[in-house]
Protein backbone atom coordinates (compact mmCIF):
# COMPACT_ATOMS: atom_id res chain seq x y z
CA UNK A 1 0.00 0.00 0.00
CA UNK A 2 1.23 2.87 -0.93
CA UNK A 3 1.57 6.56 1.09
CA UNK A 4 -1.42 8.16 -0.69
CA UNK A 5 -3.66 4.84 -0.21
CA UNK A 6 -2.69 5.26 3.57
CA UNK A 7 -3.60 8.84 3.42
CA UNK A 8 -7.14 8.08 1.52
CA UNK A 9 -9.09 8.67 4.74
CA UNK A 10 -7.37 11.93 5.99
CA UNK A 11 -7.63 13.81 2.76
CA UNK A 12 -11.39 13.30 3.07
CA UNK A 13 -11.25 14.79 6.25
CA UNK A 14 -9.52 18.28 4.79
CA UNK A 15 -11.99 21.32 4.13
CA UNK A 16 -11.88 21.98 0.95
CA UNK A 17 -13.51 24.59 -1.65
CA UNK A 18 -16.12 23.30 -3.85
CA UNK A 19 -15.42 23.77 -7.46
CA UNK A 20 -17.99 26.06 -9.00
CA UNK A 21 -20.29 23.67 -11.08
CA UNK A 22 -20.20 26.24 -13.72
CA UNK A 23 -17.31 28.16 -14.62
CA UNK A 24 -18.21 32.05 -12.70
CA UNK A 25 -18.56 34.60 -15.20
CA UNK A 26 -15.43 36.82 -15.66
CA UNK A 27 -16.82 39.64 -12.89
CA UNK A 28 -17.35 37.32 -10.30
CA UNK A 29 -13.87 36.02 -10.96
CA UNK A 30 -12.91 39.68 -10.42
CA UNK A 31 -15.10 39.57 -7.16
CA UNK A 32 -13.90 37.29 -5.81
CA UNK A 33 -9.92 38.02 -6.23
CA UNK A 34 -10.66 41.13 -5.01
CA UNK A 35 -12.10 39.96 -1.59
CA UNK A 36 -9.34 37.81 -1.32
CA UNK A 37 -6.66 40.56 -2.17
CA UNK A 38 -8.55 43.07 0.72
CA UNK A 39 -8.71 39.97 3.26
CA UNK A 40 -5.00 39.70 3.17
CA UNK A 41 -4.40 43.16 3.61
CA UNK A 42 -6.68 43.24 6.30
CA UNK A 43 -4.81 40.06 7.67
CA UNK A 44 -1.92 41.97 7.71
CA UNK A 45 -2.79 44.72 10.31
CA UNK A 46 -4.63 42.08 13.07
CA UNK A 47 -1.95 41.88 15.39
CA UNK A 48 -1.05 38.90 17.52
CA UNK A 49 -2.69 38.42 20.81
CA UNK A 50 -0.17 37.97 23.64
CA UNK A 51 3.19 38.90 21.46
CA UNK A 52 5.36 40.52 23.45
CA UNK A 53 7.65 41.89 20.48
CA UNK A 54 8.61 40.75 16.59
CA UNK A 55 11.27 41.95 15.01
CA UNK A 56 9.70 44.03 11.97
CA UNK A 57 13.43 44.09 10.10
CA UNK A 58 13.92 40.22 10.42
CA UNK A 59 13.98 39.21 6.78
CA UNK A 60 12.48 42.14 5.61
CA UNK A 61 13.43 42.17 2.11
CA UNK A 62 11.84 38.41 2.25
CA UNK A 63 8.88 39.30 4.25
CA UNK A 64 7.15 40.67 1.36
CA UNK A 65 7.96 38.05 -1.38
CA UNK A 66 6.11 35.75 1.25
CA UNK A 67 3.65 37.56 1.48
CA UNK A 68 3.94 38.35 5.35
CA UNK A 69 3.99 40.78 7.89
CA UNK A 70 5.92 40.48 11.18
CA UNK A 71 3.78 40.88 14.02
CA UNK A 72 0.35 40.03 12.42
CA UNK A 73 -1.19 37.06 12.14
CA UNK A 74 0.23 36.22 8.77
CA UNK A 75 3.68 36.54 10.15
CA UNK A 76 4.54 33.01 8.70
CA UNK A 77 2.52 33.91 5.21
CA UNK A 78 2.75 31.74 2.58
CA UNK A 79 6.12 30.24 3.78
CA UNK A 80 4.62 26.73 4.63
CA UNK A 81 2.34 26.37 1.76
CA UNK A 82 5.57 27.22 -0.91
CA UNK A 83 7.86 24.99 1.21
CA UNK A 84 5.64 22.22 1.27
CA UNK A 85 5.73 22.27 -2.40
CA UNK A 86 9.11 22.38 -1.88
CA UNK A 87 9.49 19.54 -0.52
CA UNK A 88 6.87 17.37 -2.89
CA UNK A 89 8.80 18.50 -5.59
CA UNK A 90 11.85 16.75 -4.56
CA UNK A 91 10.39 13.87 -2.73
CA UNK A 92 8.94 13.24 -6.53
CA UNK A 93 11.87 13.75 -8.83
CA UNK A 94 14.21 11.93 -6.36
CA UNK A 95 11.14 8.53 -6.86
CA UNK A 96 10.72 8.91 -3.11
CA UNK A 97 7.30 9.11 -3.92
CA UNK A 98 6.11 7.11 -6.64
CA UNK A 99 3.09 9.07 -7.94
CA UNK A 100 2.27 9.57 -11.60
CA UNK A 101 1.23 13.42 -12.42
CA UNK A 102 -0.33 12.24 -15.07
CA UNK A 103 -2.89 10.28 -13.67
CA UNK A 104 -5.79 12.74 -12.79
CA UNK A 105 -6.13 10.41 -9.59
CA UNK A 106 -3.15 10.93 -8.84
CA UNK A 107 -3.07 14.08 -9.26
CA UNK A 108 -6.00 14.97 -6.89
CA UNK A 109 -4.48 12.92 -4.30
CA UNK A 110 -1.47 14.31 -4.44
CA UNK A 111 -3.12 18.41 -4.29
CA UNK A 112 -4.73 16.66 -1.11
CA UNK A 113 -1.14 15.37 0.07
CA UNK A 114 0.32 18.97 -0.50
CA UNK A 115 -2.41 20.69 1.47
CA UNK A 116 -2.47 18.86 4.10
CA UNK A 117 1.59 18.79 4.56
CA UNK A 118 1.16 22.98 3.48
CA UNK A 119 -0.87 22.97 6.97
CA UNK A 120 1.66 20.55 9.21
CA UNK A 121 3.84 22.89 8.03
CA UNK A 122 1.88 25.95 9.15
CA UNK A 123 2.17 24.78 12.83
CA UNK A 124 5.32 23.60 12.36
CA UNK A 125 6.94 26.95 11.41
CA UNK A 126 4.66 29.13 13.45
CA UNK A 127 6.15 26.91 16.79
CA UNK A 128 9.88 27.78 15.44
CA UNK A 129 9.23 31.45 15.12
CA UNK A 130 7.33 31.75 18.09
CA UNK A 131 9.46 28.86 20.17
CA UNK A 132 12.69 30.25 19.52
CA UNK A 133 11.99 33.76 19.94
CA UNK A 134 13.14 34.46 16.47
CA UNK A 135 11.47 36.35 15.09
CA UNK A 136 8.57 36.61 17.74
CA UNK A 137 8.75 36.66 21.37
CA UNK A 138 5.62 35.86 23.14
CA UNK A 139 4.40 37.31 26.41
CA UNK A 140 4.89 34.87 29.43
CA UNK A 141 2.13 31.89 29.35
CA UNK A 142 1.09 32.95 25.91
CA UNK A 143 3.21 30.82 23.74
CA UNK A 144 0.50 28.45 22.45
CA UNK A 145 -1.90 31.14 21.96
CA UNK A 146 0.95 32.85 19.28
CA UNK A 147 1.38 29.92 17.55
CA UNK A 148 -2.28 28.79 16.83
CA UNK A 149 -2.66 32.62 15.49
CA UNK A 150 0.67 32.40 13.28
CA UNK A 151 -0.58 28.84 12.58
CA UNK A 152 -3.94 29.72 11.35
CA UNK A 153 -2.99 32.74 9.85
CA UNK A 154 -1.22 30.88 7.11
CA UNK A 155 -4.09 28.14 6.77
CA UNK A 156 -6.56 31.04 5.98
CA UNK A 157 -3.78 32.36 3.41
CA UNK A 158 -3.97 28.64 2.22
CA UNK A 159 -7.57 28.71 1.57
CA UNK A 160 -8.13 31.83 0.02
CA UNK A 161 -5.22 30.50 -2.29
CA UNK A 162 -8.01 27.65 -3.35
CA UNK A 163 -10.88 30.35 -3.54
CA UNK A 164 -8.89 32.48 -6.09
CA UNK A 165 -7.55 29.47 -7.87
CA UNK A 166 -11.40 27.80 -8.58
CA UNK A 167 -13.41 31.46 -8.39
CA UNK A 168 -11.23 33.51 -9.45
CA UNK A 169 -8.28 35.04 -11.60
CA UNK A 170 -5.13 33.56 -11.73
CA UNK A 171 -3.10 32.71 -8.28
CA UNK A 172 -3.95 33.77 -5.03
CA UNK A 173 -0.23 33.54 -3.73
CA UNK A 174 0.59 35.11 -7.06
CA UNK A 175 -2.45 38.00 -5.85
CA UNK A 176 -0.79 38.26 -2.13
CA UNK A 177 2.63 38.65 -3.22
CA UNK A 178 1.98 41.05 -5.91
CA UNK A 179 -0.48 43.21 -3.28
CA UNK A 180 2.69 43.27 -0.55
CA UNK A 181 5.19 43.91 -2.74
CA UNK A 182 3.29 46.77 -4.77
CA UNK A 183 1.94 48.49 -1.37
CA UNK A 184 6.08 48.26 -0.05
CA UNK A 185 7.20 49.67 -2.85
CA UNK A 186 4.75 52.46 -3.32
CA UNK A 187 5.19 53.13 0.43
CA UNK A 188 8.93 53.79 0.29
CA UNK A 189 9.03 56.03 -2.51
CA UNK A 190 5.92 58.23 -1.72
CA UNK A 191 5.89 58.36 1.95
CA UNK A 192 5.74 61.35 3.43
CA UNK A 193 7.27 62.81 6.57
CA UNK A 194 5.87 61.59 9.27
CA UNK A 195 7.67 63.30 12.24
CA UNK A 196 10.01 66.58 12.49
CA UNK A 197 13.76 65.24 10.57
CA UNK A 198 12.05 62.25 9.03
CA UNK A 199 12.94 62.38 5.14
CA UNK A 200 10.00 60.01 3.49
CA UNK A 201 9.76 58.56 0.66
CA UNK A 202 12.61 58.07 -1.55
CA UNK A 203 11.12 61.27 -3.83
CA UNK A 204 11.47 63.57 -0.80
CA UNK A 205 14.54 62.89 -0.11
CA UNK A 206 15.51 63.47 -3.66
CA UNK A 207 13.73 66.83 -3.32
CA UNK A 208 15.42 67.68 -0.45
CA UNK A 209 18.74 66.99 -2.09
CA UNK A 210 18.44 70.12 -4.72
CA UNK A 211 19.52 72.53 -2.57
CA UNK A 212 22.94 70.94 -1.49
CA UNK A 213 23.47 69.11 -4.76
CA UNK A 214 20.63 67.17 -6.26
CA UNK A 215 22.01 63.01 -4.98
CA UNK A 216 20.60 61.12 -8.18
CA UNK A 217 21.62 57.86 -6.65
CA UNK A 218 18.61 58.32 -4.76
CA UNK A 219 17.11 57.81 -8.02
CA UNK A 220 18.90 54.36 -8.73
CA UNK A 221 16.92 51.92 -7.49
CA UNK A 222 13.63 53.67 -9.40
CA UNK A 223 15.45 53.33 -12.66
CA UNK A 224 16.35 49.87 -11.79
CA UNK A 225 13.00 49.05 -11.18
CA UNK A 226 11.74 50.41 -14.35
CA UNK A 227 14.09 48.63 -16.10
CA UNK A 228 13.44 45.07 -14.86
CA UNK A 229 9.24 45.92 -15.80
CA UNK A 230 10.32 46.54 -19.21
CA UNK A 231 12.53 43.93 -19.32
CA UNK A 232 10.21 41.61 -18.02
CA UNK A 233 7.32 42.69 -20.50
CA UNK A 234 9.74 42.74 -23.35
CA UNK A 235 10.71 39.15 -22.35
CA UNK A 236 7.31 38.55 -21.95
CA UNK A 237 7.15 38.46 -25.79
CA UNK A 238 9.99 36.44 -27.00
CA UNK A 239 9.11 33.41 -28.12
CA UNK A 240 9.25 30.72 -30.61
CA UNK A 241 6.14 29.48 -32.47
CA UNK A 242 5.29 26.05 -33.45
CA UNK A 243 3.11 26.03 -36.52
CA UNK A 244 -0.02 23.76 -35.34
CA UNK A 245 -3.39 22.86 -37.70
CA UNK A 246 -6.77 22.57 -36.34
CA UNK A 247 -9.50 20.32 -37.57
CA UNK A 248 -10.22 18.46 -40.59
CA UNK A 249 -9.86 21.67 -43.16
CA UNK A 250 -6.68 22.56 -41.62
CA UNK A 251 -7.19 26.30 -40.48
CA UNK A 252 -3.62 26.95 -39.10
CA UNK A 253 -2.26 28.58 -36.02
CA UNK A 254 0.52 28.66 -33.70
CA UNK A 255 1.56 27.50 -30.93
CA UNK A 256 4.37 29.93 -29.05
CA UNK A 257 7.10 28.41 -26.56
CA UNK A 258 7.83 31.60 -24.56
CA UNK A 259 11.34 32.73 -23.19
CA UNK A 260 9.63 33.07 -19.89
CA UNK A 261 7.99 29.60 -20.40
CA UNK A 262 8.11 28.61 -16.34
CA UNK A 263 7.40 32.10 -15.68
CA UNK A 264 8.74 33.30 -12.41
CA UNK A 265 7.66 30.03 -10.29
CA UNK A 266 11.52 29.03 -9.71
CA UNK A 267 12.33 32.19 -8.30
CA UNK A 268 9.42 32.08 -5.83
CA UNK A 269 10.20 28.72 -4.66
CA UNK A 270 14.10 29.41 -4.61
CA UNK A 271 13.64 32.81 -2.35
CA UNK A 272 11.07 31.35 -0.39
CA UNK A 273 13.80 27.89 -0.12
CA UNK A 274 16.38 30.31 1.07
CA UNK A 275 14.40 32.22 3.45
CA UNK A 276 13.74 28.33 5.38
CA UNK A 277 17.46 27.95 5.46
CA UNK A 278 17.69 31.13 7.39
CA UNK A 279 15.49 30.71 9.65
CA UNK A 280 16.78 27.36 10.26
CA UNK A 281 20.46 28.72 10.89
CA UNK A 282 19.08 31.18 12.82
CA UNK A 283 17.49 28.53 15.01
CA UNK A 284 20.04 26.56 15.52
CA UNK A 285 22.84 29.12 16.91
CA UNK A 286 23.26 27.17 19.61
CA UNK A 287 24.34 23.79 18.44
CA UNK A 288 28.21 24.54 17.65
CA UNK A 289 28.85 21.75 14.39
CA UNK A 290 25.20 22.37 12.59
CA UNK A 291 25.15 26.14 13.30
CA UNK A 292 28.40 26.06 11.36
CA UNK A 293 26.98 24.19 8.37
CA UNK A 294 23.99 26.09 8.41
CA UNK A 295 25.73 29.71 8.53
CA UNK A 296 27.73 28.39 5.75
CA UNK A 297 24.44 27.87 3.68
CA UNK A 298 22.63 30.82 4.93
CA UNK A 299 25.81 33.14 3.88
CA UNK A 300 25.54 31.78 0.17
CA UNK A 301 21.18 31.92 0.34
CA UNK A 302 21.38 35.32 1.48
CA UNK A 303 21.95 38.56 -1.32
CA UNK A 304 23.83 41.31 0.23
CA UNK A 305 21.40 44.23 -0.86
CA UNK A 306 22.42 47.23 -2.03
CA UNK A 307 25.89 45.97 -3.13
CA UNK A 308 25.63 48.14 -6.38
CA UNK A 309 24.77 51.71 -4.46
CA UNK A 310 27.71 51.05 -1.91
CA UNK A 311 30.08 50.29 -4.67
CA UNK A 312 29.01 53.23 -6.15
CA UNK A 313 29.44 55.41 -3.17
CA UNK A 314 32.79 54.26 -2.36
CA UNK A 315 34.06 54.97 -5.85
CA UNK A 316 33.24 58.37 -5.65
CA UNK A 317 34.73 59.01 -2.06
CA UNK A 318 38.20 56.43 -2.46
CA UNK A 319 38.70 55.52 -5.93
CA UNK A 320 38.05 52.44 -7.88
CA UNK A 321 41.00 49.94 -6.67
CA UNK A 322 40.57 50.82 -3.07
CA UNK A 323 36.61 50.63 -3.09
CA UNK A 324 37.56 47.18 -5.07
CA UNK A 325 39.36 45.33 -2.22
CA UNK A 326 37.47 47.53 0.37
CA UNK A 327 34.04 45.29 -0.93
CA UNK A 328 35.79 41.91 -1.98
CA UNK A 329 33.95 39.92 0.46
CA UNK A 330 30.44 41.40 -0.21
CA UNK A 331 31.56 40.56 -4.18
CA UNK A 332 32.52 37.11 -3.41
CA UNK A 333 29.23 36.45 -1.22
CA UNK A 334 27.44 38.01 -4.10
CA UNK A 335 28.83 36.11 -6.62
CA UNK A 336 28.09 32.73 -4.92
CA UNK A 337 24.67 33.65 -4.34
CA UNK A 338 23.86 34.19 -8.12
CA UNK A 339 25.62 31.20 -8.96
CA UNK A 340 23.23 29.21 -5.95
CA UNK A 341 20.39 31.01 -6.63
CA UNK A 342 20.66 30.06 -11.09
CA UNK A 343 21.25 25.92 -10.07
CA UNK A 344 18.08 25.85 -7.29
CA UNK A 345 15.94 28.23 -10.35
CA UNK A 346 16.83 25.60 -12.99
CA UNK A 347 15.85 22.73 -10.35
CA UNK A 348 12.47 24.02 -9.41
CA UNK A 349 11.98 25.16 -13.68
CA UNK A 350 12.26 21.68 -14.65
CA UNK A 351 9.99 20.22 -11.97
CA UNK A 352 7.68 22.45 -12.44
CA UNK A 353 7.25 22.00 -15.85
CA UNK A 354 7.47 18.13 -15.27
CA UNK A 355 4.66 18.64 -12.26
CA UNK A 356 2.75 21.75 -13.83
CA UNK A 357 1.25 20.11 -17.09
CA UNK A 358 3.59 21.64 -18.75
CA UNK A 359 5.90 19.08 -20.16
CA UNK A 360 6.21 18.22 -23.54
CA UNK A 361 4.08 14.61 -23.02
CA UNK A 362 1.37 16.76 -21.46
CA UNK A 363 1.16 19.45 -23.86
CA UNK A 364 1.15 17.12 -26.71
CA UNK A 365 -1.58 15.69 -25.11
CA UNK A 366 -3.49 18.60 -24.41
CA UNK A 367 -2.87 19.37 -28.55
CA UNK A 368 -4.23 16.02 -29.50
CA UNK A 369 -7.15 16.74 -27.34
CA UNK A 370 -7.65 19.40 -28.74
CA UNK A 371 -8.02 18.32 -32.47
CA UNK A 372 -4.51 19.66 -33.35
CA UNK A 373 -1.41 18.69 -35.07
CA UNK A 374 1.63 20.05 -36.57
CA UNK A 375 0.64 19.96 -40.74
CA UNK A 376 3.11 17.58 -42.38
CA UNK A 377 3.19 14.91 -40.03
CA UNK A 378 0.89 12.12 -39.10
CA UNK A 379 -1.54 13.01 -36.37
CA UNK A 380 0.87 10.91 -34.00
CA UNK A 381 1.19 12.76 -30.29
CA UNK A 382 5.28 10.87 -30.37
CA UNK A 383 5.72 13.24 -33.71
CA UNK A 384 4.32 16.60 -31.59
CA UNK A 385 6.15 15.64 -28.46
CA UNK A 386 9.21 14.98 -30.43
CA UNK A 387 9.20 18.22 -32.27
CA UNK A 388 8.19 19.98 -28.54
CA UNK A 389 11.67 18.35 -27.07
CA UNK A 390 13.47 20.92 -29.51
CA UNK A 391 12.28 23.69 -27.97
CA UNK A 392 10.82 23.08 -24.44
CA UNK A 393 13.73 21.51 -22.40
CA UNK A 394 16.10 24.31 -23.71
CA UNK A 395 13.74 27.29 -22.95
CA UNK A 396 12.78 26.05 -19.44
CA UNK A 397 16.70 26.35 -18.68
CA UNK A 398 17.46 29.35 -20.44
CA UNK A 399 14.30 31.13 -18.82
CA UNK A 400 15.30 29.91 -15.25
CA UNK A 401 18.49 31.02 -16.01
CA UNK A 402 16.92 34.82 -17.01
CA UNK A 403 14.43 35.35 -14.16
CA UNK A 404 17.22 34.58 -11.44
CA UNK A 405 19.74 36.61 -13.09
CA UNK A 406 17.01 39.17 -13.25
CA UNK A 407 15.58 38.88 -9.48
CA UNK A 408 19.30 38.45 -8.24
CA UNK A 409 20.92 41.51 -9.63
CA UNK A 410 18.06 43.76 -9.02
CA UNK A 411 17.93 42.35 -4.95
CA UNK A 412 21.84 44.19 -5.19
CA UNK A 413 20.42 47.12 -6.88
CA UNK A 414 17.30 48.58 -5.15
CA UNK A 415 18.91 49.82 -2.28
CA UNK A 416 16.18 48.65 0.25
CA UNK A 417 13.12 50.18 -1.83
CA UNK A 418 12.34 47.14 -2.76
CA UNK A 419 13.69 43.49 -3.78
CA UNK A 420 14.39 42.26 -7.61
CA UNK A 421 13.07 39.36 -6.71
CA UNK A 422 9.91 40.93 -5.37
CA UNK A 423 9.51 43.23 -8.30
CA UNK A 424 10.05 40.83 -11.21
CA UNK A 425 7.67 38.24 -9.78
CA UNK A 426 5.14 41.49 -9.01
CA UNK A 427 5.63 42.62 -13.12
CA UNK A 428 5.34 38.60 -14.10
CA UNK A 429 2.21 38.03 -12.25
CA UNK A 430 0.29 41.38 -13.31
CA UNK A 431 1.40 40.40 -16.86
CA UNK A 432 0.06 36.88 -16.18
CA UNK A 433 -2.91 38.38 -14.98
CA UNK A 434 -3.60 40.16 -18.14
CA UNK A 435 -2.93 37.78 -19.60
CA UNK A 436 -5.69 35.64 -18.31
CA UNK A 437 -8.23 38.39 -18.57
CA UNK A 438 -7.25 38.55 -22.29
CA UNK A 439 -8.21 34.60 -22.54
CA UNK A 440 -11.21 35.22 -19.98
CA UNK A 441 -12.25 37.66 -22.44
CA UNK A 442 -11.73 35.43 -25.85
CA UNK A 443 -13.36 32.50 -24.04
CA UNK A 444 -16.48 34.28 -23.43
CA UNK A 445 -16.36 35.73 -27.28
CA UNK A 446 -15.64 31.95 -28.79
CA UNK A 447 -16.95 29.35 -26.21
CA UNK A 448 -15.17 26.60 -28.16
CA UNK A 449 -12.12 27.42 -27.49
CA UNK A 450 -12.96 26.41 -24.25
CA UNK A 451 -11.99 23.06 -25.46
CA UNK A 452 -8.41 24.31 -25.43
CA UNK A 453 -7.75 26.07 -22.53
CA UNK A 454 -9.91 23.49 -20.13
Amino acid sequence: MSLLDTLEPVFRLLPEIKPPETAPPLKKKLMWSAIALLLFFIMGRISIIGLDSARAGYLSEIQTILASQMGSIISAGIGPIVLSSIILQLLVGAKFLDIDLGNPRDRARFQSLQKLFSIILCFFEAAAYTITGTPLLAMPGMMALVVLQVAFGSIILLYLDEIVSKYGIGSGIGLFIAGGVSGVFFWRVFRPGITIGDPGGVILQFIGSLSTGANFLLLLPILVAAAIFAIVVFAEGMHINIPITMGTRGMGGRFPVKLLYVSNLPVILAVALFANLQLWAEIMKGIPIINQVMATIAWATNSPFNLFQDILVRITQEGFFPAMAFMGPQIFQAFTYMIVLIICCIIFGIFWVQMGGQSPSAVADQLQRSGMYIPGFRRDKRIIEGILNRYIPTITILGSIFVALLAGLGDMALSGLSSGTGILLTVGIVYRLYEELAKEQMMAMHPLLGKLFG
